[in-house]
C-alpha cells in the first residue's frame, strides 16, 4: 500500500518518533525517484503516487542524481522540496511536473555504492530454510535466531551483553550491477533452475556512518525503499564452504528489483514495525511485520558501519518474513511469465514481472 498524502498545505511539526527519529506531522507528504523522459534522466519528488515535481528543472539544475539529493537534503533541499511540494498542492508549479504514467521509472539510486543485505533476520524465516540443504548452515539449526553454542562477542564490531541470547547479525555483499528498476524484468540465469524471492525493507544511508551506535543510527538513515533480494538457490555444484556461494545465490544480473522510489525516513514512524506483504501471480506469499526483525535496523547500521564506512546512497536490505518459495512443501521457484509484487506498508509496492 502506498503512502497516504495529505493534499493541503500544512504547517510542518516535527516530533519524536518511538524509533528516535524526527517524524513529520501534517506535511504535505512525498516520495523521491529517478526518471527518464525523451532519453533525460532526472530526480524528481512523487506527490499522491501520481505527479512527478522535476526537482532539477526547478531548482536551476540541481541535484544532478540521487546521491547528491541525499547528501545536500539537510542542507537546505528538504526546505525547497517542501515549498514545491506545496506549491503544487496549491496548483502552482505546473511547468515542471509530471504525470508518473508518462515517465519511465528508474531505480531511485543508480547504483549504490554498497549493497549490504542481512541474511535469515526473521526466526520463521530462518525455521523454514533450516529445511534446505543448500543454505541450513546459516539458520542455525533447530533454534533460528538463538545464539548457537560458543557465540561470542566480535570485537570492535558486535559486542554482546550478557542478556542477549540472539544469534550475531549476519550480512553479506550484493553485487549493484544486479539492481533494476520497478516494472522491469527479472530473468532467470540460463541452467538455472531453483530461483526464489525475498521481499525486504532497504534502509537508504544519508551521510557518513563509521562506528555508529544503535541509538544513534537513525540520524545516518535518510530514508527506505523496497529490495527484492532475488537468490538463486541451486548451489555451486561441490561441497567448498559447505556447498554456499553468495556469489552465485545473490548477485545475478537482474537479481535486486530496487524502488519503486524512497521515502524520507521523516514520513515512516517506526521501521519497527511495518507491514509486509508478497504476492505473487495475485496469491499471497509472504505476510508479517518488521517487528518480527531479529535485529531490527538500527542496529544492522550499527553493524555495517562497525565494519565499514557507509556513505550517502548505501543500501541495506533488512531480511525478508517467512513464505519464501524454497521453504515450501513442495518448494516454488520462479518461472517465465511470474508477476511479483513486494509491499511495505507506506513505503510502496515493488512490481516485477520474471522471463527466461
Amino acid at each position: 500500500m502506498g503512502t497516504r498524502f495529505v493534499a493541503r498545505i500544512a504547517v510542518c511539526v516535527l516530533v519524536s518518533s518511538q524509533a528516535g527519529v524526527a517524524v513529520a506531522v501534517g506535511a504535505a507528504q512525498y516520495k523521491l525517484g529517478t526518471f527518464e523522459k525523451e532519453g533525460r534522466r532526472f530526480v524528481g519528488v512523487v506527490v499522491r503516487d501520481s505527479a512527478v515535481l522535476d526537482l532539477a528543472a526547478a531548482n536551476g539544475g540541481r541535484p544532478h542524481d540521487m546521491k547528491e539529493l541525499i547528501e545536500q537534503y539537510e542542507q537546505g533541499l528538504r526546505q525547497k522540496i517542501a515549498a514545491l511540494v506545496a506549491a503544487e498542492g496549491q496548483g502552482g508549479a505546473k511547468a515542471h511536473v509530471h504525470a508518473l504514467k508518462d515517465l519511465k521509472v528508474l531505480p531511485p539510486i543508480m547504483y549504490p555504492t554498497t549493497m549490504l543485505n542481512t541474511a535469515v533476520n526473521y526466526v520463521e524465516h530462518g525455521r523454514e530454510m533450516s529445511q534446505v540443504p543448500a543454505v541450513s548452515s546459516a539458520t542455525g539449526g533447530d533454534e533460528p535466531g538463538k545464539a548457537l553454542p560458543g557465540t561470542r562477542s566480535a570485537p570492535g564490531i558486535w559486542e554482546r551483553s550478557e542478556s542477549d541470547t540472539r544469534w550475531n547479525p549476519y550480512m553479506f555483499l550484493k553485487a549493484s550491477s544486479a539492481v533494476i528498476a520497478d516494472g522491469e524484468t527479472v530473468r532467470l540465469p540460463v541452467g538455472r533452475t531453483q530461483i526464489d524471492w525475498e521481499c525486504e525493507l532497504a534502509v537508504v544511508i544519508g551521510k557518513p556512518a563509521a562506528r555508529v551506535t544503535s541509538a544513534e543510527a537513525g540520524s545516518y538513515i535518510f530514508g527506505y525503499t523496497i529490495e527484492n533480494d532475488v537468490s538463486d538457490r541451486g548451489g555451486r555444484g561441490d561441497s567448498r564452504s559447505g556447498g554456499s556461494d553468495w556469489l552465485v545465490g545473490k548477485s545475478h544480473d537482474t537479481f535486486a528489483p530496487l524502488g519503486p522510489f524512497i521515502v524520507p525516513k521523516e514520513f515512516v514512524a517506526d521501521p519497527r514495525n511495518v507491514a509486509v506483504r508478497f504476492v505473487l501471480n495475485g496469491e499471497t506469499m509472504q505476510q508479517g511485520s518488521t517487528s518480527a526483525m531479529i535485529h531490527d535496523v538500527f542496529e544492522q547500521v550499527q553493524y555495517a558501519s562497525n565494519i565499514m564506512t557507509l556513505r550517502p546512497g548505501d543500501v541495506i536490505a533488512t531480511g525478508t518474513p517467512p513464505g519464501v518459495g524454497s521453504g515450501r512443501k513442495p518448494p516454488i521457484y520462479l518461472k517465465a511469465g511470474d508477476r511479483m509484487a513486494c509491499t511495505y506498508d507506506g513505503v510502496g509496492t515493488l512490481r516485477n514481472d520474471v522471463s527466461k
